[in-house]
């Protein structure tokens, strides 16, 4: 299933709905952390969520529980900020099912303030264990799109994120070792114009959604280790031909993939290649659906 909040261009008012392709639509109500929050991250039925009226403050909660935990402030000085925005521009949620443990993960840029930023890319992480932020510093030159922020993957003990621009490869943060590696996209992915990826989890491995002007293709990171990647599915998009400027796949299983775009939340079946509108808005004036669209799982995962 997926979560999407739909608000109003001008920020003031949003609502959050779930779609699950057996359930249907609800709506969401994270009104138990008294506050107004941004969805940041989705792992295993816990979310992150970022306070909007003050920077700084997330909390990470079970919607289906309604239990949350404010995590404490990190001790970083006001001296250093992420670049450019004040946020990091990475927020990544990773939570082990079999410990009931979480990490909350903050990277981006910074800067020292009244100076240009030079390329250092600070990591912060939260361990919900000791209570405590630990902090790592390196030297990166990736770029990323919002979607490319958005769709953080959990697998292996690490969290992974694609990196924009040209054909790209695949950041992952070792959260054992507190280290940044990369991984390779399948060789035989077509990078020319026209043609986007999308990093998503299926059943548990790594997947990588290939979208051009006529196809959907689905691979999956079968060996993790050597990085051996299948292609599992390729699905013809000439029936929502002039949607796929704008489509966006949020979340999928061996059964579907639900996908948005400016205004619609649409599946697609798997077994009986059909497609169906799940969810629509009809208001002119709210932002795209794929802007903050997560892919969620239903647990009882405690965030304590």
């Amino acid at each position: 299933m997926l979560l999407v909040e739909v608000s109003e261009t001008s920020g003031l008012k949003s609502t959050l709905i779930c779609v699950d392709d057996q359930k249907g639509v609800c709506e969401f109500d994270l009104g138990f952390l008294k506050d107004r929050v941004k969805v940041r991250a989705s792992c295993n039925g816990l979310l992150c969520c970022s306070s909007i009226p003050d920077k700084g403050v997330y909390y990470v909660c079970n919607p289906m529980t309604r239990e949350f935990k404010l995590l404490p402030k990190s001790r970083e000085r006001n001296v250093t900020r992420f670049y450019p925005d004040g946020e990091a521009t990475l927020v990544g949620l990773a939570c082990n099912l079999a410990s009931q443990k979480f990490n909350v993960v903050l990277a981006g840029y910074h800067r020292t303030f009244g100076h240009r930023p030079d390329g250092t890319f600070k990591c912060m992480i939260y361990d919900s264990e000791t209570n405590k932020w630990r902090k790592f510093i390196t030297f990166q030159d990736d770029q990323f799109s919002h979607m490319n922020k958005n769709q953080v993957v959990f697998v292996n003990g690490a969290l992974h994120w694609l990196t924009g621009g040209g054909c790209s490869c695949i950041l992952v943060l070792d959260l054992e070792y507190d280290m940044w590696r990369k991984m390779s996209l399948p060789d035989e992915l077509n990078c020319g114009m026209g043609t986007r990826f999308y990093l998503l989890e299926l059943d548990g491995c790594l997947s990588v959604i290939q979208i051009s002007d006529t196809w959907m293709k689905i691979w999956v990171l079968k060996d993790y280790v050597r990085e051996e990647w299948r292609l599992v599915d390729t699905v013809s998009l000439r029936c929502i031909k002039g949607l796929v400027p704008g489509i966006f796949p949020i979340c999928q299983t061996g059964e579907y993939v639900l996908l948005a775009t400016h205004k619609q939340i649409l599946v697609f079946h798997r077994k009986s290649r059909v497609w169906k509108e799940m969810f629509s808005v009809k208001n002119s004036s709210t932002l795209p659906l794929w802007y903050s669209a997560h892919a969620f799982r239903s647990t009882i995962s405690s965030c304590h």
